[in-house]
């Protein structure tokens, strides 16, 4: 007894410093905001009390805010990067010229001062005293009167304006489906700082990430505007939309609303006079709402199935992915595509309904892979996006397209857009931090595409269950946390008893690529070759003349063990016999067979990233 409680001991004291990563710490927040909306100039007035506890290891002199709409105006960093890179976003540009002579221009250039966007700090003290603050473009530094201490929390007053910008990016009045107000990215927030240092990236183009924290947001905003939030509504009783018997409270012709969230570490809204408000539970008991434009019938009717659809969602990641651990989910047509919030997300609404519910999916998936984990969206772009696709298109097919069974490699498209940017010429290494990619379009397919084949050719490595059972203990170690993809290699290397530094290194921070061959069949005999300069395991399927079928398996050395075995349909029937590693410094491998092959597949499952196919098949 005593035995198996000391051996119990160890196993959770093990899993807590794993968990930890040996002395891990993350910084706090606690926002409380309180916003009154001139939405005739599309400004706001802002007071924010924020506490902010410093769980690093050293004393902090001082701290960082981003301003994010401060990129919305001529000569920003934003602007420049518009104007000067291959293929900038459509969404953003505007062509000028003729199509004998096409000149793009950007947007944000041709913004006048009352449509710029911009946060003006008026005072910002700490404790009570006055700190010393300067706005760079879209970062505000700010020295501290005196240090904030180990383990100390101090309290932030700021008062601040901003205007809203013409939508452009994300964030912005009158999106071209006619939504008002789509606030995202709205308020001075807090900067990331961890054991890698404080995260001071400028708003170019990408991705966020901060602190996890509360938020106790209060607006004031016209009576008849209708909102939608992250966080959870305080008084639905006293403002439009959330519930039939409300009435309207309202002071000088403004409604009040009152949202907090916990545990978060971004909080978005929208509002407008014609939205409207449905709700669903999912069976986890998980409230979706959905707040949109009602334009037409057939609007109405996509927004309702996919609301159904959504909740489906929520219970089909938490079995596969962790269970969704906040009370809502707000699904807000808005922005001018779609972009992930705590809690929340904004889609562009006027979609036909295989769009709608891909964007929700997506967007929604974005609750593990980035809100629940704080991944840094900035550093690890593919860790953030490729996954959060993965998930997306395992819900898909399974939710939407009803398939009872998914495809050996669901994600075979991902796979093909990879193949083409790989031969593009385009490729850059996925471990690049994300503004600085030389085209929009190496950024997209690395992110989305390369990120999915990444995750689904782990399955094929270690095994698809073994992925499985990773998803899951990384959910259990991980969350509200701020981990690595290194942190997801440690779990899965921990599942699995497999070694993968190999794999992260070589997929994530080179642009090598995968391309093995068939080279020769003899009577007994069969010849494989590594064409390309990244080694992998290997599954290689025969068929014999009398109809039976042989898997071989051929685990990588650095590998250090192997996968079980898997259960697809195209393996029903076949011997699997494991063989000796094939080491990554030996270009060929030669197998023996008992039988005469008549038929051989080098990876029947397609996981493998393999940019030549045309020599992985033979047949007699």
């Amino acid at each position: 007894m005593k035995k198996n409680l000391l051996l119990s001991f160890l196993v959770l004291f093990h899993t807590f410093l794993f968990a930890q990563r040996a002395g891990y710490w993350q910084q706090a927040v606690d926002y409380k905001m309180d916003i009154d909306v001139d939405e005739k100039n599309y400004q706001y007035q802002g007071k924010m009390i924020l506490k902010y506890t410093n769980n690093s290891n050293q004393a902090l002199g001082k701290v960082y805010f981003h301003l994010y709409f401060n990129a919305f105006q001529p000569g920003s960093m934003m602007d420049y990067r518009l104007s000067h890179i291959s293929d900038p976003d459509p969404r953003m540009t505007n062509n000028i010229g003729t199509l004998e002579n096409p000149k793009i221009q950007s947007r944000i250039a041709t913004l006048s001062p009352e449509q710029i966007g911009y946060q003006r700090i008026h005072s910002l003290t700490m404790n009570g005293q006055p700190t010393a603050f300067h706005v760079d473009c879209t970062l505000l530094e700010v020295t501290l009167p005196t240090s904030i201490q180990k383990g100390e929390t101090v309290t932030f007053d700021m008062d601040w304006e901003a205007q809203i910008p013409e939508q452009i990016r994300r964030s912005g009045r009158n999106s071209k489906e006619g939504v008002a107000l789509s606030m995202t990215q709205w308020y001075p927030k807090m900067a990331h700082f961890d054991e890698f240092g404080w995260h001071l990236d400028e708003y170019v183009a990408r991705e966020f990430v901060a602190p996890f924290g509360n938020f106790d947001v209060t607006l004031h905003l016209p009576k008849d505007y209708v909102v939608g939030s992250s966080g959870v509504l305080q008084n639905p009783t006293a403002v439009k939309g959330y519930d039939k018997k409300a009435k309207v409270v309202s002071s000088n012709g403004k409604a009040t609303w009152h949202f907090k969230a916990e545990n978060i570490h971004d909080f978005a809204w929208a509002a407008d006079p014609k939205f409207v408000v449905d709700s669903t539970k999912s069976a986890g008991d998980i409230t979706v709402y959905t707040v949109y434009l009602p334009t037409n019938k057939q609007v109405k009717e996509n927004w309702k199935t996919a609301q159904g659809l959504a909740a489906e969602f929520f219970d089909f990641c938490a079995e596969r992915f962790g269970p969704y651990p906040w009370p809502t989910y707000t699904i807000v047509q808005g922005g001018d595509g779609g972009m992930e919030y705590g809690t929340a997300t904004l889609v562009t609404g006027g979609r036909d309904i295989q769009s709608l519910v891909g964007v929700i999916f997506h967007e929604a998936a974005h609750s593990w892979y980035q809100h629940l984990f704080g991944i840094n969206e900035t550093v690890d772009e593919w860790f953030d996006e490729g996954f959060t696709s993965y998930i997306e298109e395992l819900g898909f097919q399974t939710l939407f397209e009803k398939r009872g069974q998914l495809d050996t490699n669901p994600v075979i498209n991902a796979y093909r857009a990879y193949y083409k940017l790989a031969l593009s010429g385009k490729e850059e290494p996925m471990s690049l931090l994300a503004d600085y990619y030389d085209t929009n379009y190496g950024y997209s397919q690395q992110a989305y595409h390369k990120g999915q084949v990444f995750a689904q050719q782990l399955g094929y490595i270690i095994g698809q269950q073994n992925l499985d059972k990773t998803f899951l203990k990384f959910y259990q170690l991980w969350k509200f946390k701020h981990p690595t993809p290194n942190d997801f290699k440690r779990v899965a290397e921990e599942v699995s008893g497999i070694n993968l530094k190999w794999y992260f290194n070589l997929f994530v921070n080179t642009t090598r690529t995968i391309d093995y061959a068939i080279e020769k069949v003899a009577d007994h005999e069969i010849t494989l070759r590594n064409k390309s300069n990244i080694a992998m395991p290997i599954d290689l399927l025969v068929e014999y003349e009398d109809g039976t079928k042989e898997l071989f398996y051929i685990p990588l050395r650095e590998m250090r063990g192997e996968k079980p075995v898997e259960s697809f349909s195209i393996y029903d029937g076949a011997q699997r016999t494991v063989l000796e590693d094939w080491f990554w410094t030996k270009p060929s491998y030669t197998l023996q067979t008992g039988k005469k092959p008549v038929k051989v597949q080098l990876d029947p499952s397609l996981r493998l990233a393999d940019i030549e196919s045309a020599d992985n098949s033979w047949r007699k």
